[in-house]
């Protein structure tokens, strides 16, 4: 096939992560995928100049093209610069300290021209920093990939993170890409996706691994306890679109999240505190969504050994 497909692979101050994550890349089965480096480190930084050393590396690599911003500018700009730099008819997306399996890019690709799709995502492995299943987020709720629908699940559920996206350049090119936001790039460029009227399928398997690592994602701390209420606020100028019941579970899952966030971040009093709030809220759904993690964390032990 001559489709051409673009990962890009925004880096800052993890180019101890970022050989792994290449070499994931490296290793598709599918051809031609091109590989963007978008380096966001300082200029001068020490993370700059080991990042430059890695990527010295992968010089004789004719499809790892290294781009080095002249400031940092975060993640969604660094993304929005990759794809600039990118040559692809459809762009992919990996942070620094992930992985994909080989199949990922052939399997979702194959998807979208079967479908003639704008954009799909599909479901993700999360793991520990010591290659531990820790949960496998899966999107089994969906029934219905219309514009209306996605809109109102993304709402209740977020459909990310971004490294499970695969987009038309040109139509991403079309919109303003991502967002400048400290926190919440995925969704953000998922609701204005949708927004923009993408047709977007969904792929019900994963090829990705994610991990968590303690101090290095903004999934923990500030930002992810301050984005979240951002979030939050979007979320509820489209409450119109719910029933009462769903706009109570959007509050749920609110107040899980922070109540999860301010535990990463050892904030145990405010975890306690988000904790009782999401009970009050809504506690069939603390049973129902418990229930949901162990019954995907399982799943996903059984189909992740043959993949690995």
């Amino acid at each position: 096939m001559s489709v051409k497909v673009s990962v890009i692979v925004p880096t800052h101050n993890r180019p101890h992560y970022l050989g792994r994550t290449i070499d994931s890349l490296l290793a598709q089965t599918y051809h031609p995928t091109e590989i963007v480096v978008v380096d966001d480190n300082e200029p001068g930084s020490s993370a700059r100049a080991d990042t430059q050393a890695l990527m010295a590396k992968y010089a004789d690599c004719d499809n790892v093209i290294y781009v080095q911003n002249e400031k940092s500018l975060g993640g969604g700009p660094a993304r929005n610069a990759g794809i600039e730099k990118a040559t692809g008819d459809y762009v992919t997306f990996l942070d620094d300290d992930d992985v994909y399996l080989p199949e990922k890019v052939d399997t979702q690709l194959s998807f979208m021209l079967k479908n003639d799709l704008d954009m799909s995502f599909t479901d993700v492995f999360v793991y520990s920093s010591d290659d531990k299943l820790v949960e496998y987020r899966r999107h089994t709720y969906i029934d219905d990939c219309s514009n209306e629908a996605l809109f109102r699940q993304h709402i209740l559920h977020s459909l990310c993170p971004t490294s499970t996206y695969m987009i038309k350049r040109s139509f991403i090119l079309s919109t303003d890409g991502f967002r400048a936001v400290p926190m919440g790039q995925d969704f953000m460029l998922m609701w204005d996706m949708l927004e923009h009227g993408a047709k977007t399928g969904y792929l019900p398997v994963s090829y990705i691994i994610q991990y968590l690592h303690d101090g290095g994602r903004i999934s923990i701390g500030k930002n992810k306890i301050n984005g979240e209420k951002a979030l939050y606020n979007l979320k509820k100028t489209k409450f119109a679109l719910l029933t009462s019941k769903e706009r109570r579970y959007v509050r749920f899952r609110h107040y899980a999240v922070l109540s999860v966030a301010s535990f990463r971040s050892h904030k145990y009093l405010s975890a306690v505190g988000y904790s009782i709030r999401t009970a009050v809220i809504s506690p069939p759904d603390i049973i129902k969504e418990f229930s949901r993690f162990l019954y995907n964390r399982r799943i996903a032990k059984n189909s992740v050994n043959g993949k690995k």
